[in-house]
């Protein structure tokens, strides 16, 4: 919300960045950006083939947005936020609640008839099923029922001009220039999420360029308007990164005590016969399926010792490519499941862990680091390597592993 720049202003703005003193009223970092568009951005979007009309038309009007997240003023430095919403920051179980869990399944269910022609097509095409489908339709715009309100170069323009990551947004936002210029949708129509991402699929410009398609045959990618474009483009996206047509994404399973929970990861694969060997069993009480006796698995435990526990294939690892989290990958999986043969809630029930900031599990990572373990970085996700890092320093300290990061461990590791 614009207000007349008064003191209270010039302080709220020195807060909402986490600057030591302001560097730039917003009228002047308005002003910085338009010089940025003209002299900077410009010159490379010409080069890339974008036309000076093109380019005109999807900037017109278009100002900074300062209600979106992980900005940093130019020339500042980005801090890392004590407060954080992602899921991984709580307990797992909090990803997989009811009301969500239900809403999507009874959205998909209801759809997988009403749709079934054209998720049949899309499985025929790309070999994916149409649960799968429903599911990242489901999550990703609530069937399409979700409103994108937000003008995609607004959001784009800032965050290539002040976000944490500005190098990758532009990128984005030179293919989001691409893509009104090939005549797929006027500038004005192209919305998006706050964080950049396009239609009902929510694929990022670049996806769109590499991924959409045009299902419905009327010569246009239509992701924001289109079901069967949208059905799809989220197939096609699946099987350009590897899906395995007849694969499942994975089971759950019972992990004996004698199984160390290190193992986990994608690469620590076995056989599923060598899985069954160490006395994992699907939790249905049913056998594996032949088919995939010689065929890789890989133990997941999100919650380490703390929740379900999964072999899964690698098809689980392609849902991931669609967003980069393990609990994503797993609520759409678990939900495809429901939709196409009901389903129920998983065996075993998610312990309340978490509550940790994301400093704090950075902090953990750096210590764990420090003595020679992988814990894949220290960006505040407790990830696999973080996990099975935490259950290889537990074995070695003669603890029983738990393979997940909680408020001792972040007093005890050192």
């Amino acid at each position: 919300m614009r207000r007349p720049l008064n003191f209270v202003l010039v302080a709220s703005i020195a807060i909402f960045f986490g600057l030591s003193a302001l560097a730039a009223t917003k009228p002047e970092l308005q002003a910085q950006f338009r010089t940025w568009l003209v002299r900077d951005f410009w010159p490379e979007a010409e080069a890339k083939g974008i036309s000076k009309a093109t380019f005109d038309r999807a900037f017109a009007g278009v100002s900074l947005n300062f209600d979106l997240p992980d900005l940093v003023v130019p020339g500042e430095k980005a801090q890392t936020p004590k407060k954080q919403t992602q899921s991984e920051f709580g307990s797992p179980g909090k990803y997989f609640n009811d009301k969500t869990i239900n809403a999507v399944t009874a959205g998909g269910t209801a759809r997988a008839g009403q749709f079934a022609r054209i998720l049949n097509a899309v499985e025929r095409k790309y070999g994916v099923p149409g649960e799968i489908v429903l599911a990242i339709w489901g999550r990703e715009s609530g069937y399409g029922s979700v409103k994108i309100p937000n003008n995609a170069f607004t959001v784009l323009g800032t965050k290539a001009f002040m976000a944490t990551r500005r190098e990758m947004f532009r990128e984005e936002l030179l293919a989001a220039l691409e893509i009104v210029q090939k005549g797929f949708i006027d500038a004005p129509s192209m919305k998006s999420s706050w964080a950049g991402a396009l239609g009902q699929p929510q694929f990022m410009p670049s996806s769109y360029l590499a991924h959409a398609v045009d299902f419905d045959g009327d010569g246009k990618r239509d992701i924001w308007n289109s079901v069967p474009d949208t059905l799809g483009s989220i197939g096609h996206y699946l099987a350009q990164y590897g899906w395995q047509k007849g694969r499942d994404w994975g089971y759950e399973v019972t992990v004996p005590a004698s199984v160390s929970c290190a193992l986990e990861g994608p690469d620590q694969g076995k056989p599923f016969a060598a899985w069954k060997k160490l006395g994992i069993a699907r939790v249905n009480g049913m056998e594996f399926p032949s088919g995939e006796a010689k065929r890789e698995g890989f133990l997941l435990m999100p919650a380490g010792r703390h929740g379900p526990a999964f072999i899964v294939t690698k098809n689980f690892y392609v849902l991931k490519e669609y967003n980069m989290s393990d609990l994503y990958a797993l609520f759409i999986g678990h939900v495809g499941d429901r939709i196409a043969h009901g389903a129920k809630g998983f065996s075993t029930v998610w312990g309340d862990v978490g509550g940790l900031y994301r400093s704090d599990i950075a902090g953990l990572q750096r210590k764990l680091e420090t003595k020679g373990y992988d814990a894949g970085g220290a960006d505040g996700f407790p990830g696999f390597k973080t996990r099975r890092s935490i259950g290889d320093w537990q074995e070695k300290q003669g603890l029983a592993p738990t393979c997940f990061p909680d408020k001792d461990l972040i007093q005890t590791i050192r």
